[in-house]
């Protein structure tokens, strides 16, 4: 046993966190003053699309299109409405002719085109009230977002006897990024008071409670620069800094809480603060450094998918992550030494109970979670079944989910872009500008040309063929649907264009054949994505437990735990349920990305507390080697805070969820509910019961693997994981508490192994 005037002994990393601790808290400093200056201007580089794939067919034709037939591609829409006259009226015609010939003097603008200029029955209303004048933006997205900002206002509203509204895509790209970065804020207004108060009821103290939002807003605020730097090299998506403040706040609390409840608890034992600061890191912030991989490689997964909207959350998620796990392994530490015993100063639970008895953070709830870790252990089976086909029932909806694009259906239905596409859908034959383009390359004539159109115009799904358009060996045809842009009707559409001969080579391309080329990206490369997740993940759960059934178990049940995600969200955002009451219009389909992105972000968060659970019960067995004892111990030790750490990640997504833009609260409210299941059902109930059935076979492993384990598994370096397996003597001070116990003898440390 370790004299008790003997110096604490501590690892290498808590030496070199520990040293200098107010020079690594200046430094940081300054680097987040950098971070802020990096990361300034941030947003408005950012892009608002990114679904498509770019190296899909429908995007070559698109692109050639733009080069080859920039008229083609109008993205600037302008519905111009005559009241009760009608749209042929002279007075009206004649306005409608001269802001056609305004928009066409305008810089960056090309292929201005209208009703009155073309005489399309497309372009005009079927009660004859309203038309469109059609343009092109032109430059990237950021130029065309500057061009839309300063020829808007002269066009817009009244003129004479028309009045004018804008939409088209270019316009319902801009209104969605500008109305993100609005929601964005007040996300943070709502969820930054919100969260404080909510650590202070968890902690008692507001300095504690101070700490873990500090490591929040240093790891958002250097994330910010990270996507800001990446602007100069790729696409990254507008809805990246949603999941940035989500996880950013989320993960950050997640990861402060655990040290700094630990480093407490150590407090309490009598320790001193660097001997706390030791056990504190050995324990919780090997948890933390675990469980910041497992989500890295759950985010790390959308990178393996083309579309830049899901590799953008790969960049912000990986980045956020990477960011809070640094910041509480290193900076966290350094201001624990320093507060010390002040960490517990400003108890605000004096102000409620004065004359209370004081209890440890240990004690506080720890009975509670315990009875609940013997009740459902004694009746396993009734709770491993009940739960999971409660879980399965509420993911059933799901089976009938159909996909779709992102469009203005995404945005407020006040929005004027949103206002102008549903005018569009409603009120205008053939849905205008959702039509398939097909591109012809490749010398023809005439002839050839008509007997294609000829046989295109033949198709079931085909309303109306027009064109083509010829430039030198190149040409296009405009094709309408008979129904929407992207029903089913349409898809098929697409696959049966792509499969009629010609005498040329033929391109399709639309919003349609985007989105079957989109769904057919995700489908090629979800396996890979689903692969690579769970046998990274298998890896370092392993290299946590040392177990073999642990890893299978973690997967399987994370999985499961994200069912009531996805059936809620084909419930209520494909089916509408419940619109009315979260303000949102329902296109009837979930768009194609959201769910790969949901169940990244939700399996990684689920794992995150998958981590704390199992790191302290495997703590708990290696230190007595009772497998009940380490399944209920684990449970008291981590439940309420696990609770408390889901809570406030739900309070945050709550915040990014009640975004006007549907996307966005999707992604919020959904993620909210999956925290909140794992949290509460699958860690408290599904858990324990599943480990008392699996018994003692749930650390086991085979002598290879065992020993595989001793030599990678992570930790600070103090415990010595290969001596305590092979039954060395190990200092008292190294258990798995990391502090003088009487019980970690000889016996129990064999236990420790595995049996052997």
């Amino acid at each position: 046993m370790t004299e008790v005037n003997s110096p604490p002994r501590v690892g290498r990393w808590t030496r070199l966190v520990t040293a200098r601790p107010r020079l690594s808290l200046l430094a940081a400093l300054v680097l987040t003053l950098l971070a802020v200056l990096a990361g300034s201007g941030v947003a408005d580089r950012l892009g608002a699309g990114g679904w498509e794939d770019p190296d899909a067919e429908s995007t070559y034709a698109t692109k050639a299109l733009e080069r080859e037939f920039p008229d083609s591609q109008p993205n600037l829409l302008l519905l111009v409405d005559a009241g009760d006259a009608s749209v042929d009226d002279p007075a009206v015609a004649a306005e409608a002719k001269r802001l056609t010939a305004r928009l066409a003097a305008e810089k960056d603008i090309t292929g201005v085109g209208s009703y009155w200029s073309a005489a399309s029955p497309a372009l005009r209303a079927e009660d004859g009230h309203e038309a469109l004048i059609a343009a092109r933006i032109t430059g990237d997205e950021k130029e065309m977002g500057e061009t839309l900002d300063r020829v808007a206002p002269s066009l817009r509203g009244t003129h004479g006897p028309v009045k004018v509204e804008i939409g088209g895509i270019v316009a319902v790209r801009h209104e969605m990024q500008t109305i993100i970065q609005e929601d964005l804020t007040r996300a943070e207004m709502i969820a930054l008071p919100i969260t404080l108060l909510l650590l202070v009821m968890v902690f008692g103290s507001a300095i504690a409670a101070l700490l873990p939002l500090g490591i929040g807003i240093v790891a958002i605020l250097g994330t910010n620069a990270v996507l800001r730097g990446l602007t100069e090299f790729t696409d990254v998506s507008v809805f990246a800094m949603n999941l940035t403040t989500a996880l950013g706040l989320g993960l950050a609390i997640d990861y402060a809480l655990f040290i700094v409840r630990r480093f407490r608890e150590e407090l309490a034992t009598g320790a001193e603060p660097l001997t706390a600061i030791g056990t504190t890191l050995r324990t919780a912030g090997r948890t933390v450094l675990f469980s910041a991989l497992t989500v890295a490689v759950s985010l790390a997964a959308m990178l393996l998918f083309p579309q830049y909207f899901l590799r953008s959350f790969a960049y912000a998620g990986m980045a956020v992550v990477l960011l809070a796990a640094a910041a509480a392994l290193i900076l966290l530490p350094a201001a624990l030494i320093l507060l010390g015993h002040r960490v517990n100063s400003l108890d605000l639970r004096k102000l409620f109970g004065r004359g209370a008895p004081k209890r440890t953070e240990a004690q506080d709830g720890g009975t509670a979670w315990a009875r609940t870790a013997a009740l459902v252990m004694r009746r396993a089976p009734f709770f491993a079944l009940g739960t999971t086909a409660v879980l399965v029932l509420l993911g059933l909806p799901f089976l009938g989910v159909k996909f779709g694009t992102a469009d203005d259906r995404q945005l407020p239905a006040s929005a004027e872009s949103h206002v102008v596409q549903q005018h569009l859908r409603d009120g205008f034959p053939g849905s205008p500008g959702g039509g398939l383009e097909v591109l012809a390359e490749g010398r023809a004539t005439s002839a050839q040309y008509a007997s294609y159109k000829e046989r295109i115009a033949a198709l079931p799904e085909v309303m109306r063929v027009d064109g083509p358009l010829v430039k030198g060996e190149s040409a296009y045809f405009t094709v309408q649907p008979r129904g929407e842009a992207v029903d089913a009707g349409a898809q098929r559409l697409v696959g049966e264009l792509r499969s009629t001969k010609a005498p040329f080579d033929t391109k399709v391309t639309g919003t349609a054949a985007v989105l079957v080329d989109s769904k057919h990206a995700i489908g090629d490369r979800l396996p890979w994505a689903a692969v690579f997740i769970t046998i990274v993940t298998l890896l370092l759960v392993f290299l946590l437990t040392g177990s073999v059934l642990i890893p299978v178990q973690a997967v399987l049940l994370n999985a499961l735990s994200l069912t009531a995600m996805f059936g809620a969200v084909v419930w209520v955002f494909q089916d509408g349920h419940l619109s009315g009451l979260l303000g949102f219009t329902s296109p009837g389909s979930i768009e194609t990305t959201l769910p790969v992105l949901m169940f990244c972000v939700a399996f990684g968060l689920s794992m995150d507390y998958g981590v704390f659970l199992l790191s302290r019960m495997k703590e708990e067995y290696d230190r007595t080697g009772d497998h009940e004892e380490a399944v209920r111990h684990g449970l008291q030790r981590t439940g309420g805070l696990i609770t408390a750490a889901a809570v406030i990640l739900a309070v945050v997504m709550v915040a990014i969820g009640t975004s006007r833009v549907t996307n966005t609260k999707m992604l919020g409210l959904g993620i909210a509910l999956a925290v909140l299941m794992d949290a509460m059902i699958v860690r408290s109930l599904l858990v324990p019961a599943v480990m008392r059935l699996t018994g003692r076979a749930t650390w086991w492993a085979p002598a290879p693997l065992r020993r595989f384990h001793e030599r990678f598994g992570l930790s600070e370096g103090e415990a010595e994981p290969s001596r305590a397996a092979t039954g060395d003597d190990v200092p008292a001070e190294e258990n798995g508490e990391g502090m003088a116990d009487a019980s970690g003898d000889l016996r129990t440390i064999r236990r420790t192994s595995g049996g052997t």
